[in-house]
């Protein structure tokens, strides 16, 4: 149901949420920056790498409640739209997704890394999504995808349903980078289980982006060393994706290379 236009005595909580749910991220940033809004926008380190540059104001607030946006697959998919379909392996449903399954074998190295993504509806004030599929993928320490150049591979990919709550956990490694692009992790949304078996089902594709102290921080470890010599050439200003901004996509990440990190986001559809 839409609110009343005329309730002006609601707060301005009431009022960001209202047009976060009837205009676009970048129309309403570009209000806020001309605004009196500006103090609730997140600054410091973080905005000179595109780290909530375009503000996230809180949990509840504008940018948990906004639909993420629509964001390329990239070259290697893995479902069906671009050769091998890892959406039809079996076993591909899974939450850790670090080892080959349906007769490949292998394991992706790297530093731990939990993933959690809680699926909301933007129109409907964050309500969770249960019952719908999530398919993630990602490349490899050295920046590689399985199923592409790695061929005889196809770990780092899994698909997860969301819960009561909206929630997926993935259990798999901090993604590499590879030349030209920040370090990310890619997902595709389904409506549901059933219909996770290629890309001619999907609702959603978007990417989340990680911290760049975090991602230095993993790639001086082991095994990194690709990852970072690449990291030292990119920066979010530059890259393909997120250089118009990171604020619905940039995970919140916990942890230490030894203990394994923790990432979490909510991720906004309309439905």
């Amino acid at each position: 149901m839409i609110e009343n236009d005329h309730d002006h005595d609601k707060g301005l909580e009431h009022d960001l949420k209202i047009l976060a749910q009837r205009t676009g991220r970048r129309q309403i940033l570009q209000l806020m920056a001309g605004a009196t809004l500006m103090p609730l926008v997140g600054c410091g380190a973080g905005a000179e790498e595109g780290i909530g540059g375009e503000g996230l104001l809180t949990e509840d607030g504008l940018a948990s409640c906004a639909t993420i946006p629509e964001e390329t697959q990239g070259p290697y998919p893995g479902d069906g739209s671009n050769g091998p379909n890892a959406l039809k392996l079996s076993g591909i449903v899974r939450s850790d997704i670090r080892s080959s399954i349906a007769g490949a074998t292998g394991t992706a190295a790297g530093v731990l890394l939990t993933l959690k993504l809680t699926l909301v509806n933007s129109r409907q004030s964050c309500a969770p999504l249960s019952g719908y599929a999530i398919y993630l993928w990602q490349c490899d320490r050295d920046g590689k995808y399985s199923m592409y150049a790695l061929p005889n591979q196809n770990y780092l990919r899994g698909v997860q349903e969301t819960g009561s709550d909206g929630t997926v956990t993935f259990k798999t490694i901090f993604p590499g980078c590879y030349d030209g692009r920040v370090p990310h992790l890619h997902f595709e949304i389904y409506p549901s289980l059933a219909k996770a078996t290629s890309a001619s089902y999907k609702i959603k594709t978007s990417q989340i982006a990680f911290p760049l102290d975090v991602c230095k921080t993993v790639y001086s470890t082991t095994g990194y060393s690709v990852s970072q010599t690449n990291l030292s050439r990119v920066s979010f200003a530059t890259d393909m994706v997120f250089r118009d901004g990171t604020s619905l996509q940039m995970a919140s990440v916990t942890g230490s290379p030894t203990a394994g990190y923790i990432a979490t986001l909510p991720v906004g559809i309309s439905v």
